[in-house]
């Protein structure tokens, strides 16, 4: 992980079965399959459902401070824990967790590099369906961190003329408008297409397909900065289709390229895809 602005927010697979147990260290899954967790998960690790406990669906926001506050000490965790995140293709929604994590404050907050993909190619780590003992405790958000979200009004000023990055980092079919949503996913839009003046970076190309790694510095740099043209003296926004995949590539250029200004767009294109009149090129 050498070589990265942030390095310390990466943990590979060695780091986190050295410490497993150890006091401070909570470790957590967060899976697109929210099944998967109950099917083998790594020894200690507690699970978070995205859909029913990172979302609220009702409001379509994230988990409002006090259901995290409920979540977390739940789980045994405390403000002064190191979280480790990990999950299903390529960490997807382990990055949304870090991402919200990071929005209300947690302090250490990392990923472990290569998620459940690269723990379960290696043949010294084992997944357990034993269920967890964890201790609940308080937890208390402190502070919050808007400037990590974007909302609607910040995009529509983008779109119409604002100077930013905007990096769409859903499938070339989903920016051109030839798809609204993946195969198989619920949530959509009215009409397909990007926003307009989007760089499309699909949010894959930052992770090897061999071990669902990141790749390296000097790699992403040349997809994101060089072929894609993200000019680091402006701020930028990532997004997506209900922002799990826009987390990612947040959290990639944040913390492993070092962007000073970075935001999620969470609402993504399940919210600007239905908006009256809205700008859209495809």
């Amino acid at each position: 992980m050498a070589g990265y602005a942030h390095p310390e927010v990466l943990v590979d697979t060695n780091w986190v079965r050295e410490n497993l147990g150890k006091p401070g260290i909570k470790v957590v899954e967060v899976d697109v399959d929210t099944k998967a967790y109950d099917a083998g998960h790594i020894p200690g690790a507690v699970g978070f459902n995205w859909q029913t406990q990172l979302q609220d669906l009702v409001r379509r926001d994230l988990v409002t401070k006090s259901e995290l506050e409920k979540l977390l000490g739940d789980a045994g965790i405390s403000p002064s824990d190191t979280i480790v995140l990990y999950g299903d293709n390529h960490n997807w929604f382990a990055a949304y967790a870090f991402w919200i994590l990071k929005y209300y404050g947690h302090k250490d907050v990392r990923l472990m590099n290569g998620g459940r993909v690269k723990w379960l190619n290696e043949d010294d780590k084992a997944l357990t369906a034993d269920k967890t003992a964890v201790t609940p405790t308080t937890y208390k958000v402190t502070s919050t961190h808007p400037e990590l979200r974007a909302m609607l009004p910040d995009i529509l000023a983008i779109a119409t003329g604002k100077s930013e990055n905007l990096v769409d980092v859903r499938s070339p079919d989903e920016f051109t408008g030839k798809v609204i949503a993946p195969p198989g996913m619920t949530e959509t839009a009215q009409r397909g297409g990007h926003i307009p003046g989007a760089k499309s970076v699909p949010w894959s190309t930052a992770v090897n397909t061999s071990d669902s790694t990141f790749k390296s510095l000097d790699e992403l740099k040349a997809i994101y900065l060089k072929e894609k043209g993200v000019d680091t003296a402006k701020p930028t926004v990532a997004y997506c289709r209900i922002g799990e995949r826009s987390s990612h590539t947040w959290f990639v250029l944040k913390y492993l390229i070092g962007l000073e200004n970075v935001r999620n767009y969470d609402g993504s294109w399940t919210e600007y895809g239905n908006l009256v009149a809205a700008p859209i090129e495809k």
